[in-house]
């Protein structure tokens, strides 16, 4: 491996330590570092890719990244950029779960997460409110983020949400005459990847249907999760909430919120929560078994996206042209963001509905909304106020 490619990877080790805030913020940091420090690739590369990886399934900031070690030296460089960035913050996350077992196993209390479980009902209110300020503008829109958290509240199954995505992007998909014709280059389709994201699938149902392998089924929940996930990580909370609170009760809601909340508090990719998650789920297997869980949990849900932006990057230049594909776009971005408003409000209830609680909710909106105070900063508060109180 060349010393271009060690360098570019000790950058990409740098924005996982310090790219807090989210994928807004973390596109914002690649420019900075990437293309105008290091110029591995232009602006105008960097902002075509990071469009393509919205309207891919997966984790935006992460495809990105990860497409842009795929310019820079193929599929080898591109997967060791994907394990350098979500490293740091799934081992982390990991850790946060081993902890939370350890304190309920030895009756410890968990009274110091009391303010931020309230704090990150708050943070999904925010991520509701601003994604959708930013990708509904329409009236069908509104009708469609409308229905999208009618639905999304009253029906927990986690298949509501990916018949929701594809009704909402077949809807609009109608409307492509209202978008203005583009001229691109004629599509040749290499279907290995998309071979390979499909195989994967596939073998990890059957395989985890005939042997009932928790591990095995964990690694197709993530992987099915992932690939249904359009809009970044705050859509994914009410995907998780769906299904392995409220439909597999793998852990608690309070649990839940609790590592939502820590999550916000770390630099690198807001999907590293399901680390978190997958730990838990395996906390009846021992220790092993949990840093086994984060593995499956972590690898299923940044694996499609992965292959997805190595099957679309070959083609994007021509896919782009398609009014359709950018039409679909705004129902799906509706669907997702109705999607977030309902996760607000289902996260809510387990909390005890005191004036209290309601006030930090509020009140964490608020600070986001009004105030340039960095989120992990908001949950160190939370936390200390926790020990303190």
């Amino acid at each position: 491996m060349s010393l271009r490619y060690y360098i570019f990877l000790r950058d990409v080790l740098q924005l996982s330590l310090t790219a807090f805030g989210g994928p807004q913020a973390h596109i914002a940091m690649m420019f900075k570092l990437l293309v105008h420090r290091r110029r591995y690739i232009t602006e105008k590369d960097l902002i075509e890719l990071n469009a393509l990886c919205q309207i891919l399934p997966g984790p935006t900031s992460t495809q990105t990244l990860t497409a842009i070690g795929f310019r820079i030296g193929g599929p080898n460089l591109a997967y060791l950029t994907l394990l350098v960035w979500i490293a740091p913050a799934a081992t982390v996350m990991a850790i946060a779960a081993i902890g939370i077992t350890y304190l309920q196993q030895n009756n410890i209390s968990l009274d110091f997460l009391q303010f931020v479980q309230p704090m990150a009902v708050g943070f999904v209110a925010y991520a509701a409110y601003s994604i959708s300020s930013k990708v509904v503008h329409t009236k069908l829109a509104v009708g469609i983020m409308i229905v999208s958290a009618i639905a999304g509240y009253f029906f927990n199954s986690p298949w509501v949400y990916p018949l929701l995505l594809i009704a909402a992007g077949v809807i609009t998909a109608f409307r492509f005459k209202q978008h203005p014709e583009l001229e691109g280059k004629p599509l040749q389709i290499q279907w290995s990847n998309f071979i390979l994201y499909v195989g994967v699938l596939i073998t990890a149902a059957v395989i985890g249907g005939a042997t009932s392998s928790l591990p095995v089924r964990l690694f197709e929940n993530f992987y099915r999760n992932g690939s249904l996930v359009f809009g970044g990580g705050q859509v994914l909370i009410p995907l998780m909430f769906t299904e392995f609170v409220s439909f597999k009760k793998y852990l608690t809601a309070e649990e839940f919120l609790s590592g939502f909340a820590i999550v916000q508090a770390l630099p690198g990719p807001v999907f590293s929560f399901c680390s978190f998650i997958g730990n838990l789920a395996m906390r009846d297997y021992g220790f092993m078994g949990q840093l086994l869980g984060s593995f499956v949990a972590t690898l299923g849900i940044f694996l499609p996206g992965t292959f997805l932006i190595f099957f679309v990057i070959r083609f994007w230049d021509g896919l782009k042209k398609y009014r359709v594909v950018r039409a679909s776009l705004e129902g799906i971005s509706a669907a997702s963001s109705g999607m977030v408003v309902a996760a607000a409000i289902m996260l809510y209830h387990p909390i005890e509905n005191t004036l209290l609680n309601f006030g930090i909710v509020v009140t964490t909106f608020c600070l986001l909304q009004f105030t340039k105070i960095p989120p992990p900063v908001l949950i160190l508060l939370g936390l200390g106020l926790g020990f303190v109180l």
